[in-house]
């Protein structure tokens, strides 16, 4: 016999017996067909394996989108992972962020108190890019890449064996249907044959899928293993934000004495923004001009002479009501004391218009 012979036969063979495959397939659905039921612990492994692998799926990809937000950025990672090929560094928010910070601060001025405090945040927010740079690196090794292992490996290995099996229970109730419709002695005694061959290959082939789907516990101590590894690495990633983030805080200073005060005040009591108070803080630690002390001195003496003083507004106040005066940052306006004025407020004067204004909101000028 030669090659193309045997490939001819083989062919013939391989057509006869999905054609066999086929017929049964349809007549079991039909209900024309009696169908072997896998055990129930077999069906209780092909389940927890069909669990794992959508519940694994679902948390990869989630993650992916939390450690990567931009779509478009994890399509290019796809892409070069799928090529072989490693991705091109890409500044992340952060970083970028950080950098308009900086770029800002140095425009404005290093000497100057919104400069200075754009520059130490541009620092600050560069650093927490690093971490998160770091921790998108340590999650992808010793989470995702496990989980995909799992997906793309492991279950592709159950899924090929299961699909065997499910051929050998074809095959395997096929010859049991021929058995039965099998009339003259020969005929039931090569049936019989049939039927035995093909109840060991489903034996066989029910066993490896067994061993593979037993597995399944293996795999979920190792991803507990690989959650513990992501969880340590988010740990590290918000303590290193938050220890940044405090030293930041650190380095601004601390709310001027007169806003703190503000804090247990009414709630008529106007309350900068966090934001304002700290560029606040960061002018009186770098500019005298602008210190608590010279601040409270001024104002004191303001309070006990009845003159007057120019004053600069340091950010913008809406009015909570006609008695008070709307403010607009960087303006400069008249202010007085009044006998009896919360020591909070002032009485400002801008033309024709004047109300009581925050002395929070002020700085005094010479």
């Amino acid at each position: 016999m030669n090659i193309m012979d045997f490939n001819v036969k083989k062919l013939a063979a391989d057509a006869g017996t999905f054609l066999s495959r086929a017929v049964q397939f349809t007549e079991e659905k039909l209900g024309q067909a009696e169908k072997t039921e896998l055990d129930a612990h077999l069906e209780n492994l092909l389940s927890k394996a069909d669990c794992t692998k959508l519940w694994t799926e679902k948390i990869m990809k989630q993650t992916e989108v939390l450690l990567q937000p931009n779509p478009n950025a994890r399509m290019e990672e796809f892409v070069y992972e799928k090529l072989d090929r490693k991705a091109p560094s890409r500044t992340n928010n952060p970083e970028l962020l950080g950098q308009y910070m900086i770029d800002a601060g140095n425009e404005f001025g290093p000497g100057t108190a919104y400069g200075n405090a754009l520059i130490k945040c541009g620092e600050t927010q560069k650093r927490i890019g690093t971490a998160d740079r770091e921790l998108i690196q340590t999650s992808a090794i010793n989470f995702l890449t496990p989980l995909r292992n799992f997906i793309e490996g492991d279950y592709k290995t159950i899924t090929k064996e299961r699909k065997l099996l499910q051929n050998k229970r074809l095959d395997l109730d096929a010859a049991k249907t021929r058995q039965k419709k099998a009339k003259v002695a020969e005929a039931r005694a090569a049936s019989e044959q049939e039927v035995r061959i093909t109840q060991s290959e489903f034996d066989r082939q029910a066993e490896i899928t067994r061993l593979l789907l037993e597995g399944i516990s293996s795999t979920h101590a190792h991803h507990l293993r690989c959650l513990n590894d992501f969880v340590e690495a988010q740990m590290t990633y918000y303590a290193q934000c938050y220890q940044y983030m405090l030293d930041l805080q650190k380095q601004l200073g601390s709310f001027p004495s007169t806003f703190l005060s503000n804090n247990n005040q009414s709630s008529s009591t106007p309350v900068p923004s966090v934001s304002a108070s700290s560029v606040l803080v960061s002018a009186s630690a770098s500019l005298p001009s602008v210190s608590n002390s010279v601040v409270t001195s001024g104002i004191s003496e303001l309070k006990s002479a009845s003159g007057s003083r120019k004053a600069r507004v340091l950010y913008d106040y809406d009015a909570a009501n006609s008695s008070e005066l709307s403010l607009l940052a960087d303006e400069v306006i008249t202010v007085y004391s009044v006998p009896g004025m919360d020591s909070d407020w002032l009485m400002g004067e801008r033309g024709n218009q004047k109300g009581k204004v925050p002395i929070t909101y002020l700085e005094l000028l010479n």
